[in-house]
């Protein structure tokens, strides 16, 4: 499936270079996920969610996955260092029955449970059986122009216990938070203990003379 937001025509396989170089700029929102508090819900190893965002060119390293544990939920939180306009997903899954045959999506729910995910989701895919290449899923831009979160849910997969996962990829804009720019003004706003002591020394000086 297309991703008729991205200008290149690579997702049947007949990228010419300069398209893996689209590809691979468009994919980079990995780089701007926050690792460390990235979650995985149900995986059967630990860290092993956090493996499948990767490079666009690395996509098909099938030595880098995640699997379900007792059964097929696997449940991904994903922080973003900023705000994200989120515009497609790639996704890689697992061989035959260990495939996903659901994705649904929900916006800014930091650190969401599999209780929660009862509710309706923000978009639903479903997703067909494809192991062999990438499947690209266009957002619905519009419901997803201003997150900082995103949790992607995999309810069930084709028939198998477990679920398998070797990539997740995504395409937006990304805006740098700016909480770090209004942490500078307030402390610069502040009062300089060293400052007001001196003005405070002024005004005796002033008032003695």
């Amino acid at each position: 499936m297309c991703d008729h937001e991205d200008h290149d025509h690579g997702a049947h396989g007949h990228d010419h270079s300069h398209d893996h170089e689209d590809k691979s700029a468009h994919f980079s929102l990995y780089l701007k996920i926050n690792l460390t508090q990235l979650e995985c819900l149900n995986e059967s190893e630990e860290g092993a969610g956090k493996k499948v965002f990767k490079a666009w060119d690395e996509r098909l390293d099938r030595e880098r996955y995640v699997e379900s544990d007792a059964d097929p939920e696997l449940l991904f939180n994903i922080p973003f260092t900023g705000n994200v306009k989120l515009k497609s997903i790639a996704l890689l899954g697992g061989e035959n029955d260990s495939h996903p045959r659901v994705m649904k999506l929900f916006k800014n729910i930091p650190n969401m449970s599999l209780d929660q995910t009862s509710k309706e989701a923000d978009q639903t895919f479903e997703l067909p059986q494809s192991y062999t290449d990438v499947l690209q899923l266009p957002a619905k831009i519009a419901r997803f122009s201003n997150i900082n979160c995103l949790s992607i849910f995999f309810p069930e997969c084709y028939g198998g216990e477990i679920t398998k996962v070797y990539y997740i990829g995504l395409t937006g804009d990304f805006m740098q938070a700016q909480r770090q720019e209004v942490l500078i003004t307030n402390y610069e706003l502040a009062a300089n203990p060293a400052d007001h002591k001196q003005k405070l020394n002024n005004m005796s000086g002033h008032m003695i003379s």
